[in-house]
């Protein structure tokens, strides 16, 4: 039996859609806030916000593995909130949905907001059991 992780589901799920024809742009959370973070001190925000939206496929990956400054927050909300019934998201996490708002600087509103718009037309995909990456060492 094969063992799939979050990242691997997302990756696998970008293929298909690769496969299929569509746009994707896969990358990880904090990439994006990086990326529009310099992109707004240079004045091209719109310009590299268009990067997120265009693919019809977006897979975001890692959600929470860092904490995210009200800055990154609301930059990474504008994308989602942007994307909302407008294009396809993945999102992977290893946060349970009640501690998002530790993920985005505990802002209750924004979290909420957020939450609001991506459960809307989801489909939450759990993943329980021991890592893939420590497969080999657990076996061992």
């Amino acid at each position: 039996m094969s063992v799939w992780g979050k990242s691997h589901l997302g990756i696998a799920l970008a293929h298909t859609a690769c496969l299929r024809g569509y746009p994707v742009l896969f990358t990880t959370a904090v990439d994006i806030i990086n990326t529009l973070s310099a992109a707004q001190a240079q004045g091209n925000l719109k310009r590299e916000l268009r990067k997120y939206l265009q693919p019809k496929l977006l897979v975001v990956d890692e959600l929470g593995y860092l904490p995210i400054d009200k800055h990154g927050a609301d930059l990474l909300f504008q994308i989602i909130s942007e994307r909302y019934e407008h294009g396809a998201l993945i999102i992977t996490t290893n946060r349970a949905y009640k501690h998002w708002p530790e993920i985005f600087n505990h802002d209750s509103t924004l979290t909420s907001a957020l939450l609001d718009r991506l459960l809307h037309h989801a489909e939450t995909v759990l993943i329980e059991g021991k890592s893939y990456r420590m497969k080999e060492q657990i076996e061992a």
